[in-house]
């Protein structure tokens, strides 16, 4: 293939001018991306629970875990009030759940009990995790960082980024104490108003760094 016919083939565009497509393919083309099942107390001591389709994990030692909070939500108030919150890996079997806790609610309304979910006592943090979920992971805050574009204007969007002090994981889930990522059956955010994915051990292969 030519440099010029690769060109035909290929439809280029400037995000500030437009996207030119009858869907924006951002979330689309950056997926599937993990789900950032976010839970957090409030200073008064109101439970929530958040979805977040911006988050990853980002190091070893010390582990660190982020997620994007696009606009100023409850979330983030009350990480910024309390320094803590907890990460609860969001699964097939909760697909449901997760999703009825994505409702914008008031800030004194518990996603728990909207979502028919159980609080589950953490160990190091105030923040429950969710009792039906596999596998949670307790959180201290690190840094709260608002984004800026290329021209160094700030946008209404904050990076928040914890250490994991405490990881808690459904034996279920460990072989010969391997964590097994497909049998938890991650839920997965892609683009579009509601496409999501999950992995099972068929979409698995085995590729090695090279020495």
């Amino acid at each position: 293939m030519t440099m010029h016919h690769r060109q035909q083939t290929i439809h280029s565009y400037a995000p500030r001018q437009g996207h030119g497509l009858p869907h924006d393919p951002f979330n689309a083309i950056i997926a599937p991306r993990p789900i950032g099942w976010i839970s957090t107390r409030a200073a008064d001591g109101t439970l929530n629970l958040a979805p977040y389709s911006f988050f990853n994990a980002f190091n070893y030692v010390p582990p660190i875990i982020g997620f994007s909070s696009v606009g100023r939500k409850d979330t983030l108030n009350n990480i910024e009030a309390t320094g803590e919150f907890v990460w609860n890996l969001a699964t097939e079997d909760l697909a449901q759940p997760m999703n009825q806790s994505s409702a914008t609610l008031a800030s004194d309304v518990d996603e728990f009990a909207i979502a028919g979910l159980t609080p589950l006592a953490s160990v190091q943090v105030a923040p429950p995790r969710v009792l039906e979920s596999p596998v949670s992971m307790e959180c201290k805050l690190t840094q709260i960082v608002q984004l800026q574009g290329a021209d160094g204007a700030q946008v209404p969007t904050w990076l928040i980024l914890g250490e994991v002090v405490m990881v808690h994981i459904d034996h279920a889930l460990l072989e010969n104490g391997i964590f097994q990522t497909a049998r938890s059956r991650p839920l997965l955010r892609a683009g579009g108003a509601g496409d999501y994915f999950t992995i099972n051990a068929q979409a698995h292969f085995d590729m090695r760094r090279p020495r």
